[in-house]
C-alpha cells in the first residue's frame, strides 16, 4: 500500500493542474539571470575549539512579523553577510570576503504571505511520514540523494563532491560543534549478506573508532559481527540497518566546509535563520545522481503549494523517512510549514517538481534547506514552526560559487 502511495505522489503536479485553474506554464522553472558572487580577499583565522554542543531547536529567532519589519539590507551589508568561513579537515580555518555583482536591490523590502493558522507540535495530527524500505525507491533518484551527517543531521547531494545541509548542524553561531572536526557524510547503500566479512578487521576498526566519536549510530552500522555471532546479528538487523531493506552507510570524509558569515553571532546581532545553510566538500567524489539547485518560487507557483524532503529522523533510527506537505506561510527568506518531522531530519534538502522550460519533462530541484522545528517571535510571543531556508537568487549564487567557483554555470538559475 505504501508503494502505491509513493507512486501516486509522482503525479501530484498533473492532478493539481486538472483540479485547479492553473496551467502548466504557471508551474515551470523560470530561469533568470542571477547576481554573481566573487571572492576578494581570504584571511587565515585561528583554529576553532570544536566544543559547542549541537542545538537543533533555536529560540527567539526573527519570525514572520519580525521579518516583515526588517529594512532592506544594503549592498555593504550583503557583502558582509555573504562572506564566508571555510573549515578544513586538518582544523585550519579561513575567512573569505566577497563582492556581489549585478545585484538589483528590491526597495519593497521583506514581505510575508500567510495561508493558514498554526498548531504547536512537530507531528501534526496523524503522522504522515513514510519510511522508505523498498530498494527500488531507496537506491534510486530522488531518495538516494539524501545523506546522513555524522553530527546527527541530514543533507542532500548537490554535485559529485558537494552536500548541502543546515549550518546549525555544524556551528552554533559561536563555535563549531563537537565532532565537526572529523566530519563524515554517510551515503546510503543496501547491505548484502557478505558485507560483514569482506573487509579487513584492522582497517575497519580504525574507521569505526573515528566515526564513533561523532555518531554512535554510525559506529553501530560500521561494526563487524563477531565470530560466531554473525547469524544472530543478521536476524536482529532491524536495529543495525542491515536487513529488510534498511540502509547501511558508506561513510566519506569531508575535505572542507563553507558557512556564510551571516550565520555567526555578532554579525547579525543574533543567529539569523536566513543563513542557516552550509556546503560540505567531500574528499572523494561519489558516482550517484545528485539533485540540482533551483531558485525558490513563491507559494503561488507551486503545484498545491507542496514541498517534499527526505531525511533520517531520530525517532525512526536507521530509516530513510520521506514526507510532503503544503507551505502555510512564507517570507522572502523562509518557508513556514508543518511537515511532520523530528530531529535528525534537519539539513534535508527541500525540493519541488516543476516543468522544464520548452519541454514536456518535469524536473525536481532543491529550493530550500530544512532548518527544523524552531521557536520564532510572532507579535511579541514565541510560536513554534517547522522552518525551511529558501534558496534565493543570492543564496543560489553563493552555493553555486562554492561548487564551481567563478564559473559560467552560475550566471542563470
Amino acid at each position: 500500500m505504501e508503494h502505491m502511495l509513493l507512486l501516486f505522489l509522482f503525479f501530484i503536479p498533473i492532478l493539481s493542474l486538472a483540479n485547479g485553474t492553473e496551467t502548466e506554464e504557471d508551474f515551470t522553472w523560470h530561469l533568470k539571470k542571477i547576481p554573481q558572487i566573487v571572492s576578494e580577499r581570504t584571511f587565515s583565522l585561528d583554529s576553532p575549539k570544536f566544543e559547542a554542543k549541537p542545538k537543533l531547536e533555536l529560540n527567539s529567532v526573527c519570525g514572520i512579523e519580525c521579518q516583515r519589519k526588517l529594512p532592506v539590507p544594503s549592498l555593504s551589508d550583503l557583502k558582509d553577510l555573504l562572506s564566508y568561513e571555510t573549515i578544513f579537515e586538518n582544523g585550519t580555518r579561513t575567512l573569505t570576503e566577497v563582492n556581489v555583482l549585478g545585484l538589483v536591490l528590491d526597495p519593497a523590502g521583506n514581505t510575508t504571505t500567510r495561508r493558514s493558522s498554526r498548531k504547536k507540535r512537530q507531528i501534526y495530527g496523524t503522522d504522515s511520514r513514510f519510511s522508505i524500505y523498498d530498494k527500488r525507491f531507496m537506491t534510486n533518484f530522488p531518495f538516494n540523494t539524501a545523506v546522513k551527517i555524522s553530527t546527527g543531521c541530514s543533507g542532500i547531494l548537490i554535485s559529485p563532491k558537494h552536500v548541502l545541509t543546515a549550518a546549525h548542524c555544524l556551528h552554533n553561531g559561536k563555535d563549531y560543534v563537537k565532532g565537526s572536526k572529523r566530519l563524515r557524510v554517510g551515503l546510503m547503500k543496501t547491505k548484502s549478506r557478505g558485507d560483514g566479512r569482506k573487509r579487513k578487521g584492522t582497517r575497519r576498526s580504525r574507521r569505526e573508532v573515528s566515526v564513533a566519536q561523532e555518531d554512535p549510530n554510525a559506529a553501530t552500522e560500521l561494526r563487524r559481527p563477531s565470530k560466531g555471532g554473525g547469524r544472530k546479528q543478521r536476524r536482529s538487523g532491524r536495529k543495525q540497518g542491515s536487513s529488510d531493506g534498511m540502509p547501511s552507510f558508506q561513510w566519506t570524509r569531508v575535505k572542507s566546509t563553507h558557512i556564510p558569515k551571516g550565520w555567526f553571532k555578532g554579525v547579525s546581532g543574533d543567529i539569523a535563520l536566513d543563513y542557516d545553510y552550509a556546503v560540505l566538500e567531500l574528499k572523494r567524489p561519489h558516482k550517484r545522481k545528485y539533485m540540482e539547485l533551483g531558485i525558490s518560487p513563491t507559494i503561488k507557483m507551486m503545484p498545491g503549494s507542496m514541498i517534499h524532503f527526505s531525511g533520517f529522523d531520530n525517532d525512526r533510527s536507521g530509516q530513510l523517512v520521506y514526507r510532503f506537505c503544503s507551505i502555510s506561510d512564507e517570507s522572502n527568506d523562509l518557508f513556514y510549514q508543518y511537515c511532520d518531522a523530528e530531529p535528525g531530519s534537519t539539513g534535508s534538502g527541500v525540493y519541488l517538481r516543476l516543468k522544464e522550460p520548452n519541454k514536456k519533462k518535469w524536473k525536481r530541484k532543491i529550493i530550500a534547506v530544512y532548518s527544523g522545528h524552531q521557536w520564532v517571535d510572532v507579535n511579541g510571543e514565541q510560536q513554534d514552526y517547522n522552518v525551511a531556508v529558501r534558496i534565493t537568487p543570492l543564496k543560489y549564487a553563493q552555493i553555486c560559487f562554492w561548487i564551481h567557483g567563478n564559473d559560467e554555470n552560475c550566471t542563470r538559475g
